[in-house]
């Protein structure tokens, strides 16, 4: 099913950031159907969409397990006015706008940093940016997001740290949700009208300054205690939110506060862990 056939009605004013949103029921990954249109000079905001990706790609080379029928995965393209070295903090903003759309569908959600929205301790999305070098020292970024909006089962090591919207929604009677299928079409609208206006906050100050609010109110882990695994040895600190940079700042023993990048340490205290 085409579930970008009510988008544009669903849109309102972020319609016009939006161009071209295309629809394919097969494809190798939508980050690379976006790259494969960036080349032949695409607009900005043109978002690639499936139904099933085949080659679907996660962090670090993982693969993203795309069934068909189930969820959201989706591309979008961005040619941004700041330096390239701004770019990872668009992940930060995908996943802030992934966490508020479901909010507004009624889904008490939060934020794991750096861009995990989670519910009942499990992640319901991931987010790949990648950030394409141009001749003439130019640049593009594609921001790739898979939502596990109606999968039920889970395969393998997976099952304890993945959930889907269906499933948040069939453990919390209050939602009236009950078991039916959540509609495809009016989530991606949500998560494309938060993009919008939270990329343009961003493109004003090539940070998180104006995003900051929003994003520490959601950020679960704030205030607790969390197991930093640094390289040189893990130690425990109090997350106390990010900083414009995206960095998580945290309380050590000591007092001491310190700018934890996510590049560098992973941080313990979501899923299940100590």
């Amino acid at each position: 099913m085409d579930y970008t056939k009510e988008l544009a009605g669903r849109l309102g004013e972020a319609a016009a950031f939006y161009p071209r949103i295309l629809y394919r029921e097969t494809v190798d990954s939508t980050n690379e159907w976006i790259k494969r249109m960036a080349a032949e000079g695409a607009l900005r905001g043109t978002t690639a969409c499936a139904d099933c990706q085949t080659a679907g790609k996660g962090r670090s080379g993982r693969v993203w397990v795309s069934p068909a029928g189930e969820n959201i995965y989706f591309s979008i393209l961005l040619r941004p006015s700041f330096p390239a070295e701004k770019a990872p903090g668009l992940t930060l903003v995908m996943g802030l706008s992934v966490t508020e759309a479901l909010r507004r569908m009624g889904l008490d959600v939060g934020i794991k940093w750096p861009n995990d929205a989670v519910y009942g301790g499990k992640k319901l999305c991931g987010i790949l940016t990648e950030l394409m070098i141009t001749p003439g020292s130019g640049y593009y970024v594609v921001v790739g997001t898979g939502i596990n909006v109606n999968q039920t089962a889970f395969a393998g090591e997976i099952s304890r740290t993945a959930t889907s919207v269906r499933l948040a929604f069939m453990e919390d009677p209050s939602s009236g949700n009950g078991n039916e299928p959540v509609a495809r079409d009016r989530l991606l609208a949500e998560v494309l009208k938060s993009f919008f206006k939270n990329y343009a906050e961003y493109e004003k100050t090539g940070d998180l300054t104006g995003l900051l609010p929003a994003y520490n109110s959601l950020l679960m882990n704030r205030g607790r205690q969390v197991r930093i695994e640094d390289p040189k040895g893990p130690y425990l600190a109090v997350s106390r939110g990010i900083d414009a940079k995206g960095a998580l700042l945290v309380e050590k023993e000591d007092g001491g506060i310190v700018a934890v990048d996510s590049g560098e340490v992973s941080v313990r205290g979501i899923y299940g862990y100590v």
